[in-house]
């Protein structure tokens, strides 16, 4: 009897009774994570959908038109992604972030394969082999993702955020991210895709942590305990809309200099590797995991980022044909496909041409 109390009482520590290894409070943040996934990979497709429809009867997105503000269409997938962002908000309040932020790999499977349902651009065998990878790598995480941390306050968190080790990280985050920004944009912003990349990831991985903690707040106030009291709680939200901003400038530079289809798995590589990073630090995941479980963890990350690699490399690809995509695609061309760099714009396959940054609006 003892035995079975001090089990009790050590699951409602860890946040919730336990199901197949997992605490209440994981399993919400799967869910949330899950759901978010599937309405950002949705809202893709919706969006395209829109701004196909907009651009029959308008001036199309991809040469500055605006007609697709004016498409429901549009709207129901902006709508979606935002439902998409705040479920991946709420899933922050919830599970670690080690949890929660490769997830976000599931949202390029719903986009591809509803592509194929939906817009009928069929999917490539070796990215139904990125999609497997994926799913691999993401049930790996979820089946030995750490416990999350019982945190009581805002002001706990804030703790975690001011210990040394953090501190340190966030003033090397911030130090590379101005160096970037003053010395290495303006020389080399246009040619090398590392420099934005950089940034919005360095930027992303603060993010995450200040959404993480005004997640919990949030969380807390809406079960009683209210966190807006706290100058914590405003200095947090400060830092997140500072981040995000900063993301989206410097995401928006990147997509519409180089081609979308290296930008997102870098992207994608870069932020998620930050974001884990940055989470060991401050919330100390790791503390209270083994070996194995780290190292079993580690191998799932590295199977979703071979899978994702793997989905962009053959987004543009047809059976039979593999059209090789520039590293950066110029804004204007001639009437014979080439830029004034002398950049075909087309594949040598059959005058494929190859997707631009813009189409993927």
């Amino acid at each position: 009897m003892a035995t079975e109390a001090s089990t009790s009482a050590a699951a409602d520590a860890g946040g919730g009774s336990w199901v197949d290894g997992m605490s209440a409070d994981n399993i919400k943040g799967l869910v949330l994570a899950l759901s978010s996934s599937f309405f950002i990979g949705a809202s893709f497709i919706v969006k395209k959908k829109g701004l196909k429809k907009a651009g029959a009867s308008g001036v199309r997105a991809g040469v500055g038109g605006y007609s697709y503000l004016y498409e429901p269409l549009w709207w129901a997938g902006m709508i979606t992604m935002i439902v998409g962002e705040v479920a991946n908000f709420a899933a922050y309040a919830f599970a670690p972030a080690i949890l929660v932020t490769p997830l976000g790999a599931l949202s390029i499977i719903i986009s591809a394969v509803l592509a194929d349902i939906m817009l009928k651009e069929k999917l490539h065998i070796f990215g139904i082999l990125g999609c497997v990878l994926c799913v691999v790598g993401s049930t790996t995480i979820v089946l030995h993702a750490p416990q999350e941390r019982e945190i009581e306050s805002v002001a706990e968190v804030w703790i975690l955020a001011t210990e040394p080790a953090f501190l340190f990280y966030a003033t090397i985050v911030l130090a590379t991210t101005f160096v970037l920004i003053f010395r290495f944009i303006p020389q080399y912003g246009q040619t090398h895709i590392m420099v934005y990349i950089g940034v919005c990831s360095l930027v992303g991985s603060l993010s995450v942590m200040s959404v993480k903690a005004l997640g919990i707040a949030l969380k807390l106030t809406f079960s009683g305990m209210n966190q807006l009291i706290y100058p914590q709680t405003w200095l947090f939200t400060t830092v997140v809309i500072a981040c995000i901003l900063t993301q989206m400038n410097y995401l928006n530079k990147a997509l519409d200099t180089f081609n979308t289809a290296v930008v997102s798995p870098i992207y994608y590589t870069m932020f998620t590797s930050l974001t884990i990073l940055a989470s060991v630090i401050m919330f100390k995941d790791w503390d209270r995991q083994s070996p194995t479980q780290i190292v079993t963890e580690m191998c799932g990350f590295v199977t979703i980022l071979s899978g994702t690699f793997l989905l962009h490399k053959t987004k543009d690809m047809v059976d039979g044909l593999q059209p090789s995509l520039p590293i950066r695609i110029p804004k204007y061309a001639d009437e014979d496909g080439y830029a004034a760099e002398g950049i075909p714009l087309r594949s040598a396959a059959e005058g494929i041409p190859l997707r631009s940054p813009r189409a993927a609006e």
